[in-house]
């Protein structure tokens, strides 16, 4: 199995010492976001975890504490962007961010670290020109450091366009996202980065940017040296090429506070949240109520299929 940790919040930057216990104990509990009283009781035993896919936007709390995912393959989709706080409230700064993606590569690589440039948005001041310099200010200190980078353009949701009410955000034309991405992928290629696009209906071949799969079965198989037999993830939407997996997330309990993000329905849900957050705990929100129905989540490996129950 493939751990998701995670689409819904960023574990690393607010939660790393949470997934360390759990590492420790050997197995985590995850609420049905559908039915929070359903939860699935999933076992991280390295023998079932082929692999374990990190997203963040800050993983620095992480870094010295690798050792302990010694038993797991594992690598990140790490998100830098050009927004300031305006748009990405309490993200790091710059310089911290890419001193953090550098020691993190230096550890275990670059084949293991994804650079998000992601969601693309613009505004009257982020416009394309705007960009296009601030990728290559990023891709030139990024050079040698990652190999691959996935882009997006931003979908505005109905709680999306509410977080940022107040700017002048909008959605990129289809002409727009082709001009974008052709100045985007030239760029890239000067430093050694293939870009890839997220769960885009729009193909974007002709300059040289293929559909990516941030749960990627072809990267992981490269990581492991074997073939893993697993499919497409039904639960995401169909744009999306992302295989089967776990996310052990939830949503509502990011303190980025990214003013373009799904998995946040407003900030005081937010602050909510995560006073409920108790790192010895095996939910990331809160503990097991006397309702909750507490069901062992039926966990293989891609890799043998031997069910481990």
């Amino acid at each position: 199995m493939i751990l998701s940790v995670s689409r819904r919040t960023d574990i690393p930057a607010f939660y790393s010492d949470w997934f360390f216990n759990r590492i420790k104990e050997g197995f985590l509990y995850v609420r049905n976001p559908m039915n929070i009283h359903q939860i699935s009781r999933i076992s991280l035993s390295p023998s079932v975890i082929d692999c374990i896919v990190f997203w963040s936007k800050n993983p620095k709390p992480m870094l010295g504490r690798l050792d302990e995912l010694k038993d797991y393959m594992y690598y990140f989709q790490f998100t830098i962007n050009p927004y300031d706080i305006k748009i990405e409230e309490y993200v790091p700064t710059k310089s911290g961010i890419i001193d953090t993606f550098k020691e993190l590569s230096n550890k275990i690589g670059p084949d293991r670290v994804i650079w998000r440039y992601d969601p693309i948005i613009l505004t009257d001041t982020l416009t394309m020109e705007y960009h296009v310099k601030y990728f290559e200010e990023l891709a030139k200190r990024l050079e040698g450091l990652t190999k691959t980078c996935v882009i997006s353009f931003v979908d505005l949701y109905k709680k999306t366009e509410r977080n940022l009410k107040g700017t002048t955000a909008r959605e990129l034309s289809q002409s727009e996202m082709l001009k974008l991405a052709t100045h985007l992928a030239l760029i890239a290629k000067r430093y050694g980065i293939t870009i890839q696009s997220c769960a885009e209906k729009i193909e974007l071949a002709s300059v040289g940017i293929q559909h990516g799969h941030c749960i990627d079965n072809v990267l992981i198989e490269d990581l492991l040296g074997v073939k893993l037999v697993v499919s497409k993830d039904k639960n995401q939407r169909p744009e999306c090429g992302c295989v089967q997996s776990i996310d052990v997330g939830e949503y509502n309990t990011c303190k980025h506070l990214c003013k373009y993000c799904y998995a946040n329905f407003n900030a005081n849900k937010v602050h909510e949240k995560i006073m409920k957050h108790n790192s010895e705990s095996p939910l990331l929100i809160g503990e097991v109520l006397p309702e909750d129905k507490i069901t062992e989540r039926k966990i293989f490996s891609f890799i043998s299929q031997k069910c481990l129950f």
